[in-house]
């Protein structure tokens, strides 16, 4: 009788590969996630943007995150699995900001803020480890005001009743300038379960 020896399950942590405009990038295994690009023969350090982060979230379907995240802590697992469209950069945030987790499990939607406080704030290089000084001091609040978000429990609340924390990057600028309305703040506060299309409605009088 001829045994056939079935494929053994890694027990090793593994890269999460993709393919962007023909080159091969990675994201290193938890909890280093670095981000490479291969040159030649060598992986080198990749800066990323919003565009390549995107790209990647679309390039890497869930059988491909499936044996990354098996070597996740389960909370992290848990809040990333949350992610459709922007899992990427989710990753990024709470790799680069580990003490900020609590608080993006509870508000999942801020994380589309924190990911993209480049553009949002107007400089030029990611600002990792200023956001986690600005945590350390002053909590959740001190990362709103930050990001140019009103530090209220209100916009926690807003925030947490978005209906999915893929928030879309074009919505950020507007909808942060219209949770300084008054008038915005108490319509969606009051709404269990707000949708892009509600997102829409209320982000169109910056638009105009």
């Amino acid at each position: 009788m001829i045994l056939t020896r079935r494929p053994m399950k890694t027990s090793l942590p593994l890269a999460l590969n993709w393919s962007h405009f023909g080159e091969l990038h990675r994201v290193t295994p938890w909890p280093d996630v670095r981000f490479e690009r291969l040159y030649g023969n060598d992986w080198l350090p990749l800066n990323t943007d919003c565009d390549l982060l995107a790209a990647a979230s679309v390039a890497c379907r869930h059988r491909d995150w499936q044996p990354y995240l098996e070597f996740v802590p389960a909370e992290v697992r848990t809040f990333l699995l949350g992610f459709s469209f922007a899992r990427m950069e989710a990753l990024q945030v709470v790799a680069r900001c580990p003490e900020l987790v609590p608080a993006l499990i509870e508000t999942p939607a801020l994380t589309a803020f924190v990911a993209a406080h480049v553009g949002l704030r107007g400089t030029a290089n990611p600002c990792w480890a200023e956001i986690n000084a600005v945590h350390e001091r002053s909590g959740v609040y001190g990362v709103l005001e930050w990001l140019g978000l009103p530090a209220s429990r209100q916009t926690l609340t807003i925030l947490c009743h978005l209906e999915s924390p893929d928030l879309p990057r074009r919505f950020l600028e507007p909808l942060r300038t219209q949770l300084w309305e008054p008038r915005t703040i108490f319509a969606l506060q009051r709404m269990p379960a707000i949708t892009d299309r509600d997102l829409a409605v209320h982000c169109q009088a910056v638009a105009a």
